[in-house]
């Protein structure tokens, strides 16, 4: 009993030494999850700048009108001339500087040719602009630069007065929606700028800006659309590829993406009835902020707004 017991003795060392051993080999291969993400902390209210076209005091009231709706809407929206493009250009520019907020820049005819010059300006300062809208700009606006994340155009392929068809530099990896109004013969260049439709959804658009979290954008497809007579003007933020799946009809795509379906035909030039295959790849026009999924797929048919007559 006693040379047992020395025995045990002499094994029980060897016993607990063996034991972290096991436990360090567990720990080895043991991997920890990755620590959850930072939450995406909102940035600062954007600052709005808008500009009139020529004699715009008579002819670009809907851009002061705009102007009235984004500062009641709480935004720090102010409206100049053309003239002073430069001026104002360079103050936006020492702004940023001093304390950086997402710019926002929106213009009429001269005003969104405009638009595009303080962009061209800010680019060579490497400051980013957060959205620019041209509301039927001069046919001499250059093309969209690098630094600008989203652009707009909504414009009359037909005027003479403005019919800028404003498309984006070689390499642009913002998002791009190009709208031509030509098809309705209401809309003019002196009342382009004044529809309280487009109005409403830009000023949700400026709502939303701060709150999206950074994103990829490579897979931001560019939207170029004439839009059909009589047709609402929706304000896409630009199109993205989707796969077709089994069973899916333009139909059922068009209402789980709250899109016209003309929209999706004519992004990818077919007709409205086309038959799709399972894993055709289709571009369809995206929303700034999507819509929840469960809301979208609970959605029969496209809301009748997006079918129906614009109002101007």
């Amino acid at each position: 009993m006693v040379w047992a017991a020395v025995a045990l003795l002499a094994l029980t060392p060897g016993l607990a030494a063996a034991s972290p051993a096991k436990s360090k080999r567990a720990a080895v291969t043991t991997v920890a999850p990755p620590p959850p993400a930072p939450p995406f902390e909102p940035l600062p209210p954007p600052k709005i700048y808008l500009f009139r076209g020529a004699m715009g005091p008579i002819f670009s009231t809907g851009i002061d009108r705009l102007s009235e709706k984004l500062t009641k809407a709480g935004f720090s929206a102010d409206v100049y001339e053309f003239t002073l493009c430069r001026l104002i250009g360079n103050r936006a520019i020492a702004s940023y500087k001093e304390s950086p907020a997402p710019i926002v820049l929106i213009g009429h005819s001269m005003g969104g040719l405009c638009s595009v010059i303080i962009s061209e300006m800010a680019a060579k300062e490497n400051i980013p602009i957060s959205l620019v809208i041209t509301i039927d700009p001069a046919h001499a606006t250059d093309d969209v630069p690098l630094n600008v994340e989203r652009f707009i155009n909504i414009f009359l392929s037909d005027s003479v007065l403005g019919g800028g068809d404003v498309v984006a530099l070689p390499g642009f990896r913002g998002h791009y929606a190009s709208y031509d109004l030509k098809e309705n013969s209401r809309v003019s260049h002196i009342n382009i700028e004044k529809s309280d439709d487009i109005h409403r959804q830009i000023v949700e658009m400026v709502t939303q800006l701060p709150r999206i979290s950074p994103q990829t954008e490579a897979d931001a497809v560019p939207l170029r659309y004439v839009l059909p007579a009589d047709t609402l003007v929706e304000l896409w933020d630009s199109g993205v590829r989707l796969p077709v799946r089994a069973g899916d009809t333009m139909e059922s795509i068009a209402a789980a993406n709250r899109v016209p379906v003309w929209a999706i035909a004519q992004s990818n030039s077919l007709p409205e009835n086309a038959t799709l295959t399972t894993g055709q790849s289709l571009i369809v026009p995206r929303h700034l902020t999507p819509p929840e999924p469960a809301a979208a797929a609970a959605m029969a048919v496209p809301p009748p707004a997006a079918t129906s007559g614009r109002k101007k």
